[in-house]
């Protein structure tokens, strides 16, 4: 069976238009313009990255706080940029960025974790960042028994909901498998809402392995074909499944945990039933896939 093929001038992944082009584009694409990013960082907790700028369209992913885009047009309140993590290209709220880059500390390991005025949980609580937001500790601080960490703001958060910047885990399973119950969303790519393919991506970058965004994306280029076996008997924990369009990761035991649209929730069942009853409406599988490192 034929899969996906990633175009090396895929849109999705580089800056340009017949308007305006990244630079780095110059000897590739015909446009108007060429101009160099300009660097800067997400400010706010969950931001929607859209295809056009206009906030009445549909989103195609999420950027989380801290993470670093490189702006190559501003105009009409949003901010044309592409992410770091993975080169998605996009059009942004422009007051969800900043110019002034800082330097982070930490990264919220939950799936979801309030941050706090103060360090007291009685407090109403400021904002709510998603799992792999980045975040700045300046100190910590116990309030009735419970530790919190004092961010550079003074807000607090609870302190074993991160981790330090510089450690990752080791089993993008057991990550997902914290996002259990997340809802389902079209593009979500967060603690908040997520879709089946951003539920890899997540889970794979608390683990420092870097993945690209879509589902035909990560079947061009994750891991290699291996033989399911005629009752997937020969799956193991950390395999993937791969749709035209849909993605999902192999518990083991005969499970499989991804975001459906059946549930509408991140959730894991049993993975003979999911694929035979995906089959029923879709198709079946198109790659089952195995990474090197494992999970």
């Amino acid at each position: 069976m034929n899969l996906p093929v990633i175009d090396p001038l895929d849109k999705r992944l580089n800056a340009f238009n017949e308007n305006i082009a990244d630079s780095r584009l110059r000897k590739d694409v015909k446009s108007a313009k060429y101009v160099d990013g300009l660097p800067a960082q997400i400010v706010a907790p969950c931001v929607d990255m859209r295809r056009v700028p206009d906030l009445k369209t549909g989103i195609d992913t999420q950027l989380l706080l801290g993470q670093s885009v490189q702006v190559f047009e501003r105009r009409d309140g949003f901010a044309w940029v592409q992410a770091k993590l993975d080169g998605y290209v996009g059009w942004v709220e422009e007051k969800c960025l900043s110019d002034d880059i800082s330097i982070f500390t930490h990264r919220v390991l939950v799936g979801r974790s309030f941050v706090y005025p103060g360090p007291d949980l009685r407090f109403p609580r400021a904002k709510t960042l998603s799992m792999g937001s980045l975040v700045k500790v300046a100190g910590e601080a116990e309030t009735r028994g419970t530790q919190y960490a004092v961010l550079a703001s003074g807000e607090g958060m609870i302190a074993s909901h991160l981790c330090p910047i510089d450690e990752y885990e080791t089993d993008y399973v057991s990550v997902a498998e914290r996002l259990i119950g997340t809802p389902y969303l079209w593009g979500g790519n967060s603690g908040f809402g997520i879709d089946c393919s951003g539920l890899i991506q997540i889970a794979m970058m608390m683990c420092e392995q870097k993945v690209l965004r879509d589902s035909d994306m990560q079947t061009a280029t994750l891991g290699s074909p291996i033989e399911p076996g005629e009752s997937f008997e020969n799956l193991q924990r950390g395999d993937l499944i791969f749709w035209r369009g849909h993605a999902a990761i192999a518990q083991g035991d005969g499970l499989m945990v991804h975001a459906s649209g059946h549930s509408m929730t991140v959730t894991s069942e049993l993975l003979k039933e999911a694929i035979e009853r995906i089959a029923y409406i879709y198709e079946r599988p198109i790659a089952f896939k195995r990474l090197k490192s494992g999970p």
